[in-house]
Parts: C-alpha cells; structure tokens; sequence
C-alpha cells in the first residue's frame, strides 16, 4: 500500500473513531443516539415538523424515523398529535422533558464541526465537500476488502486516539 493510499485510510479512522467516540458519551450522557439529538434539536428551532418533513431535514430512512420517533415518545421526550389545520396530518413535537434534554446533553460533534466548517472560505468548503463526496463514492464502490486490512477496523473503545 503507498503512502497516500496509508495517510488517507488513517484520516478516515480518525473520523470514524471520533464520530464512535463522540456516539458512545452522548449515550452513556443521555441515553440518547447521535440521531435522536439531532431530531430533538431539529423539532426545537421552528417547532412540529411531520414525520416525512423530518425524513428530508435529517436523509433518515421513513423506518428509521419511524421507529426513532417511538423511542423518542416513550420516553415522552415528542408527542404526535393531528395538526389542528389539518386532520389527516401527524405532527410529532417537542415536549417540556425534550427541551430539558436539550439543555443537559453535550455539545454535538456536528456543532463542533459546523462551527470551524463556516469559518473556512467557501473555496475550502467546497474542495472539502467535494472530497468527501468522493471519499464516499469510494467507500460504497463494492470493492473487495479483505480482512487483512484492519485499518478501519472499529478498534477497541478506550484506545488513545491519534490527533
């Protein structure tokens, strides 16, 4: 393998390893999936959204909202209600024990990220989006991995992480 091919894979479990770093605090702090934060946060700026609204802000399966949702209003952190304009509509909101969560979980990795990913130029944004498109293509070609290359092995969960 050269370097390059090396540096690259090395990068990409850097992120993977940060991102599953970042999933497991949020859980043991909240109890809560990187996903469901992020509905809650979704339902907190301009209120209800119906299930399919929320299937397009978040690129989640219909299924994984679907069953994300009723995770959620077990623990009566949403409610689904029938919009009052429209009957034939279900509204999922954010109930007084879902804003209280928001106020007690950590700082989303993704904030994080956003926060430094807007102060770059928008050139930079663009190269960097542009490379991880294709990073991704790469990644869901059905190329053929074997397991002789541990690299983006997930690892164990409490090894150091590389800066």
């Amino acid at each position: 393998m050269d370097q390059k091919t090396t540096d690259a894979l090395i990068a990409l479990r850097r992120i993977q390893r940060r991102t599953e770093l970042y999933a497991r605090s949020l859980a043991q702090a909240t109890g809560l999936s990187v996903s469901q934060l992020k509905v809650l946060q979704l339902l907190s700026g301009p209120g209800a959204a119906t299930a399919g609204e929320l299937v397009q802000m978040t690129a989640l399966s219909n299924a994984s909202i679907t069953s994300l949702i009723g995770k959620l209003e077990a623990r009566k952190l949403v409610a689904r209600t029938r919009d009052p304009e429209d009957g034939r509509r279900v509204v999922i909101a954010l109930q007084p024990k879902g804003y209280e969560m928001l106020r007690n979980s950590p700082n989303p990795l993704q904030d994080h990220f956003e926060l430094l990913f807007t102060a770059l130029p928008e050139w930079e944004q663009s190269m960097i989006v542009s490379a991880l498109e294709r990073v991704a293509q790469i990644v869901d070609a059905r190329s053929e991995i074997t397991d002789s290359e541990p690299i983006l092995d997930v690892g164990l969960f409490d090894e150091p992480v590389a800066p």
